[in-house]
């Protein structure tokens, strides 16, 4: 219990840390406020990466959904702010948001979860154009095809490093959680786990709701940081630029994927300058990385102070 404790506060003295060395940096001018835009959308792309990676690398389901549930985050918070500039009303559009893409994961979840492999992607990919096509002849309430703009700047990099944190945190305790250990076993050995009595279609459809949640808050800090939303920005490349982080790092690993999203993040940033090569060099580290590493960065590694604690311990013995 003390162990624990005390390798709670050391993450919480390691987070406190990075927020502090960014607030000294930004605040000095050493990043500049395109950095600092670039660090957002890096944490944004961090929290959907872990969402799916609980349902792909934790889970074993491989889902197309991304995109569309993080259309529907981002939709509610422009709905609202393009009506209110309280920051109150945009966490209330965040949540209900949040519910609303939940809602619609658990009742396509339940029907479509009961598939498997390319039969399961399919299915996620027509959900996700389904909500695409869908806000794209919503009316004057999301404005077609054209979006919506000028919606109020709520989200700042504080706020996207506190749902990152929020994401992770809560993300490693329900995989340590019996829950997420069920979830496990379903990766693992699906046919088995229902031997044991683990209801497998229960289990599978609570992570894609969960996956689907966060896909959805991850899609209100970017409506809040981007200040426009179109049907555009969420097609099914964007679940697979998510997929790619996902594989990059490690299905089933939140370390990898955390340092994949970082890494990709600024390779797209550098590779900028190099106009059409860009996409060109970008394939060709990722074709790089999944010959040498195929099983992603990290594989199936996670980084835990608790491993640096019982090392010492044995060398203290």
């Amino acid at each position: 219990m003390k162990k624990n404790l005390k390798i709670n506060l050391i993450w919480l003295a390691f987070l406190a840390a990075g927020y502090i060395v960014l607030s000294l940096l930004i605040g000095s001018g050493a990043i500049n406020p395109f950095g600092v835009q670039t660090i957002s959308y890096i944490g944004i792309q961090i929290i959907l990466a872990v969402g799916l990676n609980f349902v792909m690398g934790f889970n074993g389901q491989f889902s197309f959904g991304t995109a569309g549930f993080m259309a529907i985050g981002a939709y509610a918070a422009a709905i609202v702010g393009m009506y209110s500039r309280y920051y109150a009303h945009f966490y209330l559009a965040m949540i209900v948001g949040a519910i609303l893409a939940g809602v619609v994961a658990l009742i396509v979840g339940i029907p479509t979860l009961r598939l498997k492999g390319d039969y399961l992607a399919i299915a996620t990919l027509g959900v996700s154009e389904i909500i695409r096509i869908l806000i794209m002849n919503g009316g004057e309430l999301t404005n077609g095809a054209a979006g919506l703009s000028g919606v109020p700047r709520f989200t700042n990099w504080q706020t996207v490093y506190i749902f990152v944190v929020l994401a992770v945190v809560f993300t490693m305790n329900f995989i340590n959680s019996t829950a997420g250990r069920e979830t496990l076993s379903i990766r693992e050995d699906e046919i088995a786990a229902e031997s044991m009595g683990v209801n497998t279609t229960k289990v599978k459809v609570i992570a894609f709701v969960y996956g689907a949640v966060l896909s959805s808050i991850a899609g209100s800090l970017y409506a809040g940081l981007i200040g426009t939303v179109t049907p555009k920005d969420f097609t099914w490349l964007q679940s697979v630029n998510i997929i790619i982080i996902v594989v990059f790092g490690g299905l089933g690993s939140i370390t990898g994927t955390i340092i994949a999203a970082i890494a990709l993040g600024f390779l797209n940033v550098f590779l900028q300058d190099f106009g059409s090569l860009r996409m060109i060099i970008y394939s060709l580290a990722l074709i790089m990385v999944m010959i040498f590493r195929p099983g992603g960065l990290l594989g199936t590694k996670e980084f835990k102070l608790s491993t640096l604690f019982n090392k010492k311990t044995k060398e203290g013995r």
